[in-house]
């Protein structure tokens, strides 16, 4: 019974957004500004940059809400255009390399993940190339498929493939590396 009464109410404040209502606009921000927030941060290492693009693609959330068809969650809805949005700036500026340049890894074990905080993690994702985390991010966070990402991107399907097997590598390098030395310094 409670979930026909918020959608109901989700409805009528699409609506309101629709009619250019500022306090219904306000209030889907503040509802999904800080998870969306996170998301432009897991393609964009600077927060000030990250920020820059939450506000434009709340700008495109706005001038397309008519467009949002009810079909599927509206928050799935505004993460697209979100990562879209970082996306088209990154490839904007430049700043996605998507060679298939040669890295050498180092293949040691890993350990778990289980004792790593949430700050580590994404501070090894940060450290990938920008094309490694983008594809990385599209595949292992947003859930897309390699056809899917190839089509986005503008890259062939093993293209993508390559730059997903890259970026798990040096990741497990690199997470290596962060535990070698949080070893060594204990």
């Amino acid at each position: 019974m409670k979930i026909i009464p918020l959608q109901n109410k989700q409805k009528l404040l699409l609506n309101k957004a629709i009619d250019n209502n500022r306090e219904a606009q306000q209030q889907l921000f503040e509802q999904h500004s800080p998870k969306m927030l996170g998301v432009c941060r897991q393609y964009v290492k600077d927060l000030h940059h990250a920020e820059d693009l939450l506000l434009t693609g709340f700008l495109k959330v706005f001038t397309n809400l008519h467009r949002f068809k009810h079909e599927g969650s509206f928050e799935g809805w505004i993460r697209r255009i979100m990562v879209n949005t970082c996306i088209s700036y990154l490839r904007k500026k430049n700043l996605v390399d998507l060679s298939d340049e040669e890295y050498v890894f180092n293949d040691a074990a890993t350990e778990s993940l289980e004792n790593t905080s949430v700050e580590d993690i994404q501070k090894l994702i940060d450290k990938l190339p920008d094309g490694y985390k983008m594809v990385f991010n599209l595949f292992a966070i947003e859930g897309f498929k390699h056809s899917e990402i190839a089509a986005q991107l503008g890259v062939s399907e093993s293209t993508s493939k390559s730059q997903l097997f890259k970026a798990r590598k040096l990741l497990q390098a690199n997470y290596y590396k962060m535990n070698k030395t949080i070893h060594e310094n204990k």
